[in-house]
């Protein structure tokens, strides 16, 4: 697979805003907790809507297993996949290993497909700190 080409340049109106909350996350696959966490990053990317990125040590890698497949997003950079463990099927997470310098913070962080996974948002935790 040839490198991964930023598209910033071509298009620096294109947004990817990457969020952190406080919210409590679970990912389930049927009953399987797959991550739990209260530091993910929430992405809003302007031609694919939401996306949550768990940190990697929320994951449970034990029930995962990767594909071996990479992809290309022009604004994120090259992907890995995972599937479930065992389940042969196809990917179900990803994660960007060395993101553009624009979306360096998802670096250590795994996303899980909202049509096969069961994202859970739950409430937040005030900080004390104010923008």
């Amino acid at each position: 697979m040839a490198a991964a080409r930023s598209m910033y340049h071509e298009r620096p109106d294109y947004r990817v805003e990457l969020l952190a909350r406080t919210n409590l996350v679970t990912a389930r696959l049927g009953g399987t907790l797959l991550a739990r966490s209260r530091a993910c990053l929430f992405v809003d990317e302007q031609d694919h809507g939401l996306a949550v990125y768990f940190p990697e040590e929320a994951v449970d890698f034990a029930r995962l297993e990767p594909t071996g497949r990479r992809t290309v997003c022009p604004f994120k950079g090259e992907a890995v996949h995972w599937r479930a463990s065992g389940g042969g099927g196809p990917g179900i997470a990803w994660a960007y290993p060395e993101p553009f310098p624009q979306v360096a913070r998802l670096a250590g962080h795994v996303a899980f497909d909202l049509d096969a996974v069961g994202v859970t948002l739950g409430a937040g935790v005030f900080t004390g700190v104010r923008p």
